[in-house]
């Protein structure tokens, strides 16, 4: 089978298998250099399917391409199309091993009988994933129950793929001028860092890098990344009184004065949230590692002022400095810079409407590289993939729902090959 005549499956397979998790803590760009490897072989087959304008980015691993138009003189809004190449390093990555499970009866799927670490099957069952019913009768992608399966981004980056060979391949198909675009380091909050916007030269574009087929995302939350670094004092217990300073317990003690219930085990919706990613100290010093979650501009705020105050309580009560605090902000809530071009929505769901898919229109619980590009100046709704459960080893994909979003890509580039503004 030739490159261009592969299905968005064939290439989705072959995309996994390889290893690209991000690393947060390498300070590299890209942050590990598996990604690379995936990027040049995208390059390859951008350029054996015939896209143009074909540019590897080999310091910072960015991948862009075009689709020429097909209209002649007519101008249309230059769209584009952005998926992530990097996976999440919450679970490996390495040696995927994906299978088919065709027409899913509704059952428990064992995707090992023997942890490799407990010896315990391992099984995807609706009693704990209760969406798999939605499935029944669909052909989904499993991994073997020992890493996760890359859907979140590698089924967004085949679709795209896919599109991209299936309009090369029929010129005949009116669209206008479509840029291509894949990232490296997503996961880690990174992706846009290095996002060359002049060498993209889209108009708007759209991420594809959500979930559960139809899923149409436009807000997101604002968010914030905090670092505590407790220094403490250590004395022998036997004669520690009014000496210790104990710096894993300040640090217990600062997640204390945090309100209970707004954490993420207890939040939904548009509920912010601040959410512990890391603790981990002696009595000399302790480190703590936040994200700070809210949709609403005003309690984002509210939020990080309360951290600032408790590091004051702190400071005053065990003494300056003992506390100290590095809080950044990550991205914003894109709905902001979404809403002069809704136009990006209402052609998202025509788009689905043709497909036969009906548009799920949630706030997103996290973010995306689309809600930095936003903020850019690059207007950057998310779509649907057709991926589940990501970043973890119970992750799965629907192979109808993949091919549907290849559908609904592929109308979305005729929609705005006559989009009059």
């Amino acid at each position: 089978m030739k490159v261009s005549e592969e299905t968005v499956i064939d290439r989705f397979l072959r995309y996994v298998k390889f290893d690209t998790q991000s690393d947060e803590r390498s300070g590299a760009s890209p942050s590990t250099p598996s990604q690379h490897e995936l990027a040049k072989a995208l390059v390859s087959e951008l350029e054996t399917i015939g896209a143009s304008d074909v540019y590897y980015d080999k310091e910072h691993c960015y991948v862009y391409a075009t689709i020429p138009s097909t209209l002649g003189r007519k101008k249309a809004p230059v769209l584009g199309f952005i998926s992530h190449m990097d996976t999440s390093d919450a679970c490996s990555g390495k040696d995927v091993k994906a299978r088919i499970v065709e027409k899913y009866d509704g059952k428990d799927v064992v995707l090992n009988e023997s942890d490799p670490e407990t010896g315990a099957k391992i099984v995807l069952s609706p009693k704990t994933f209760p969406e798999l019913l939605n499935h029944k009768g669909e052909d989904l992608i499993v991994t073997d129950g020992t890493t996760l399966l890359g859907a979140d981004d590698k089924a967004g980056i085949s679709e795209i793929m896919t599109m991209a060979a299936y309009l090369l391949s029929h010129p005949e198909i009116k669209h206008g001028k479509i840029r291509i675009g894949f990232t490296p380091d997503e996961e880690i909050g990174e992706g846009t860092k290095f996002f060359d916007l002049k060498r993209f030269g889209a108009d708007f574009a759209y991420t594809v890098d959500g979930g559960k087929l139809g899923e149409l995302e436009y807000e997101c939350f604002n968010a914030a990344e905090v670092e505590l670094i407790i220094h403490g004092r250590s004395v022998h217990p036997g004669d520690a009184k009014g000496k210790m300073l104990n710096a894993s317990l300040i640090a217990y003690e600062f997640q204390s004065m945090l309100p209970q219930f707004d954490n993420p085990m207890y939040t939904e919706k548009k509920e912010g949230f601040f959410h512990l990613t890391l603790m981990k100290g002696t009595c000399e010093k302790a480190v703590a590692y936040y994200i700070i979650r809210d949709h609403d501009k005003k309690k984002f705020t509210e939020r990080k002022k309360l951290v600032e105050k408790i590091v004051k309580f702190l400071n005053d009560k065990y003494g300056a400095g003992t506390v100290e605090l590095t809080m950044e902000d990550s991205y914003y809530n894109m709905i902001e810079k979404l809403k002069p071009h809704m136009h990006l929505i209402d052609n998202a769901r025509k788009a689905m409407e043709q497909a036969e898919v009906t548009s799920i229109e949630n706030p997103i619980r996290g973010g995306t590289d689309g809600a930095m590009l936003s903020f850019k100046g690059l207007p950057c709704p998310n779509l649907c993939t057709g991926g589940y459960n990501y970043h973890g080893k119970y992750e799965y994909a629907s192979v109808q729902e993949m091919y549907k979003t290849v559908e609904i890509l592929e109308n979305l580039a005729q929609i705005y090959g006559s989009y009059k503004g």
